[in-house]
């Protein structure tokens, strides 16, 4: 067996990402920038007026009150097309270009209007004006390749006058749950199966990490059938299975992806839950051979597959707090060879410090106690029994920093 570590430098090797489509701004969300975004204008292009009120020249209201005379008005998308002579001013409003000349917005709050003579109140030399450029200048890089895009970065390229962004290709991932006692939701159930929760959880974690799920039907314990879909799979970025990797006589996902010429990378990682991984390539397209029981494919997708997808889209995310720690609630004992990720709660005590409390069952069988986890208590190989109170390594769930 392999560190998680080492499993993960693997499955990273070689990985790049797919290339490159240009969609509409519309359609850009959650999409990765494939080109670094450049502003095309300068923006705010001209000095403007931050508030509604009067343009005006610094030196006419230098001294208190001063009365001026109006001379135009600029709404927003106008402009007053003199230069602003001394004892004048302009009626302005929010997001007008100043006149040439004025550097100052008294607002009109602090005015008295008689006619077209305004008597400025109360003046700060330069206030309410946004200089030109204050946002952004043409040429600036506004937004950096690798970005997952946001609602506001959307905002963002659009200001800098952009309709349209080179985004990563969404890698096609083929996802092909196997085993006889396992069928899709809504399907027939005999007696002795289970409802697959493995394929829809994972077309959902691909969609949320940026791919293109494909959902394949599950494939039987039968050697023939289960090649065949393998065979059908070809034409992915990315084959993700489920169950049949273990050591049993119906495990016969290894033997199936050998036969269409999957090249094996490793076998077995030293971790649980999810021991039996797999890991490959048919030809050109890697293979993640997922154990089958789910909340062994969900961490193990965490771990790996969240990476892997990264690596394919050219993605950069915002880097996560190095190894965050939370209080134990509850002693932990000694742990063994393997490096452990037990299913947890956070809250937080009575001081406002952040403590995790382990579930008392750990079956990977429980998505019930996954779906209700916030976090993965990290247990390193070999560490040491830890008493309530003490600082453990953990996996935040909740805020999706594992895509979960």
């Amino acid at each position: 067996m392999i560190s998680v570590a080492e499993a993960l430098q693997r499955v990273l090797t070689g990985a790049k990402p797919l290339g490159a489509e240009q969609v509409g701004l519309a359609e850009a969300l959650g999409r990765t920038l494939a080109e670094d975004v450049r502003a095309r204008r300068t923006q705010p292009p001209a000095a403007m007026s931050a508030m509604d009120g009067y343009a005006v020249r610094g030196a006419d209201v230098g001294r208190l009150p001063a009365t001026l005379t109006q001379v135009g008005s600029v709404p927003a998308g106008k402009n007053y097309p003199h230069a602003l002579k001394a004892g004048e001013c302009v009626r302005i409003f929010t997001g007008a270009p100043l006149p040439e000349g004025a550097d100052t917005i008294v607002i009109q709050e602090d005015t008295e209007v008689s006619g077209d003579r305004i008597t400025m109140t109360n003046a700060l030399s330069g206030k309410h004006v946004r200089k030109a450029g204050i946002d952004f200048r043409e040429g600036d890089v506004v937004l950096r390749a690798g970005r997952v895009l946001t609602p506001r970065d959307i905002g963002l390229a659009a200001a800098a006058n952009w309709p349209w962004l080179s985004v990563a290709r969404r890698p096609r991932v083929a996802i092909l749950p196997t085993g006889d006692e396992v069928v899709m939701p809504g399907d027939p159930i005999g007696p002795n199966q289970i409802v697959s929760s493995n394929g829809p959880a994972l077309a959902a974690f691909v969609r949320a990490c940026g791919g293109e799920p494909l959902l394949m039907g599950v494939a039987p314990d039968e050697a023939n059938a289960l090649q065949a879909m393998v065979a059908a799979a070809r034409g992915v970025d990315l084959l993700v299975t489920t169950g049949g990797a273990s050591v049993g006589e119906h495990d016969l996902v290894r033997d199936a992806l050998a036969a269409e010429g999957m090249t094996l990378d490793f076998w077995k990682i030293a971790m649980r839950p999810g021991k039996p991984l797999i890991f490959g390539r048919l030809g050109a397209v890697p293979v993640l051979g997922l154990p089958g029981n789910p909340v062994s494919t969900i961490v193990c997708a965490a771990l790996f597959l969240r990476p892997l997808l990264d690596a394919l889209l050219g993605a950069v995310r915002p880097a996560a707090e190095a190894n965050p720690t939370a209080k134990l609630a509850q002693p932990l004992t000694a742990n063994d060879q393997r490096q452990d990720y037990i299913r947890a709660t956070l809250s937080r005590d009575a001081t406002g410090a952040l403590t995790v409390a382990p579930f008392p069952l750990q079956d990977s069988s429980m998505v019930s106690v996954l779906a209700r986890a916030d976090a993965l208590i990290v247990r390193k190989p070999s560490e040491p029994a830890a008493k309530a109170g003490d600082l453990v390594e953990i996996l935040p769930l909740g805020n999706g920093a594992l895509g979960i």
